[in-house]
């Protein structure tokens, strides 16, 4: 029985009700010795107890994704087949262009969400050069199956969730194709590719999303063999130019590491109350030592880069949780990056998915206007629209679509 599936929860629902029934029913009719009926009265209530714990757990993991089955949750899952060292960029000098072609099979997805807005696709994919052997979840735009666009090429967006989290996250709980979908073939959002990896790689620990040799090829999983499959089995844009890569969380994180590392691959990154020091999540791999935490410092990464990257950053945080770490980025890069900064205060909420699943349209607003993408109507073009953040709203800052600038005046 699936962990996020309608029959377990159900089969949840039936025992916490007859776990609460039982014990107003049977506690006085209970006969035998007096330690007999002690234990009974006990055990009723460890089960009553148990089932609500178990039924609580459940809401809350269907609610934000947090573990997609029971492998995830039980820590018995491996997807790593192989963890070669891949060298500095991560593709241990394989010509990737002389690599034969990825053909994949694709399925309808299956959970909350999955077949709203056109439907998600799923396919398991074995990376030729990372060794990860894991999922892969794939919305394609409105305009994707449009006759008029068959020759047209789409952005894509790789989509990456905290730890722990399900690569379903965006879709299951952010509702991120459902919300973007009707500004796509509106063309108030440009028609981007949706592709959303799994991120949870080995059981029990966070991969922080980057090489290391023996363990994990994290970082070529996300940026060379997920990029690979689908530019080999979709009409997607071409590096960097049409690839941006978005997170919430330890994905913020991910996100914007990525970027910096490899501009020749992302040309935009979007943070979601992420953090620079990989001790944000104490377990990930990379917050295990003092050289790993230097090495995979997205603001570190930054400041040693003997030729800034040309990425441009999206940075949204609250006090505390990401704002901080938005600004340190945002002071020490040099053009060619760009930083810009949203302020999101306190009274918008906590560490959670009702925070971020308003910041969706503002973060797909800034990506089409960063990656040149042309919001596209039903066969014509239509200008991208350069929404203002003077005179923003509490609403607006809750959202993430006002500037940090704006934000301080209001505070």
């Amino acid at each position: 029985m699936s962990l996020t599936g309608t029959p377990f929860l159900c089969t949840l629902v039936v025992l916490s009700v007859a776990a609460l029934v039982s014990p107003l029913v049977l506690w006085s009719r209970i006969r035998g010795p007096r330690a007999l009926r002690t234990a009974a009265r006990a055990l009723m209530l460890l089960f009553a107890q148990g089932t609500a714990v178990a039924l609580v757990f459940t809401l809350v993991n269907n609610a934000n994704d947090l573990y997609d089955n029971w492998a995830d949750l039980l820590g018995t899952g491996d997807h790593v087949q192989q963890a070669a060292d891949l060298g500095t960029d991560g593709t241990g000098g394989i010509a990737l262009t002389k690599l034969p072609r990825v053909r994949q099979t694709f399925a309808p997805a299956t959970g909350p969400g999955m077949s709203a807005a056109g439907g998600v696709r799923v396919t398991q994919l074995r990376g030729r050069v990372s060794g990860v052997n894991a999922e892969v979840y794939v919305w394609l735009p409105p305009q994707y199956r449009e006759p008029a666009y068959r020759h047209y090429r789409f952005p894509v967006v790789e989509l990456l969730p905290g730890y722990p989290g399900s690569a379903k996250a965006w879709f299951g709980s952010l509702h991120a194709h459902e919300q973007l979908e009707p500004l796509m073939r509106d063309g108030r959002v440009a028609p981007f590719i949706l592709v959303a990896p799994r991120t949870n790689l080995l059981a029990g620990v966070d991969t922080g999303c980057a090489n290391i040799p023996g363990t994990v090829d994290a970082d070529t999983w996300l940026s060379v063999d997920v990029p690979k499959m689908v530019m080999d089995n979709f009409r997607a844009q071409a590096a960097p130019r049409g690839w941006a890569v978005a997170g919430y969380s330890a994905g913020a994180h991910c996100a914007a590491r990525l970027a910096i590392a490899h501009p020749g691959r992302y040309r935009a990154a979007v943070s979601l109350s992420g953090y620079n020091d990989p001790i944000g999540e104490r377990d990930s791999l990379t917050a295990q030592s003092a050289a790993l935490r230097a090495e995979n410092n997205p603001y570190l990464m930054l400041r040693r880069s003997p030729v800034p990257p040309r990425v441009a950053l999206y940075l949204s945080g609250q006090p505390h949780d990401g704002y901080e770490a938005a600004v340190a980025l945002e002071q020490t890069a040099k053009a060619p990056t760009t930083v810009h900064v949203v302020y999101i205060p306190k009274s918008a909420g906590g560490h959670n998915m009702a925070l971020w699943r308003p910041q969706v349209v503002p973060v797909f607003r800034w990506l089409t206007q960063q990656m040149g993408a042309r919001p596209v109507t039903a066969g014509r073009a239509a200008p991208p629209r350069s929404p203002s953040n003077a005179g923003a709203t509490p609403a607006e800052l809750a959202s993430g679509t006002a500037s940090r600038a704006g934000a301080v005046r209001r505070r």
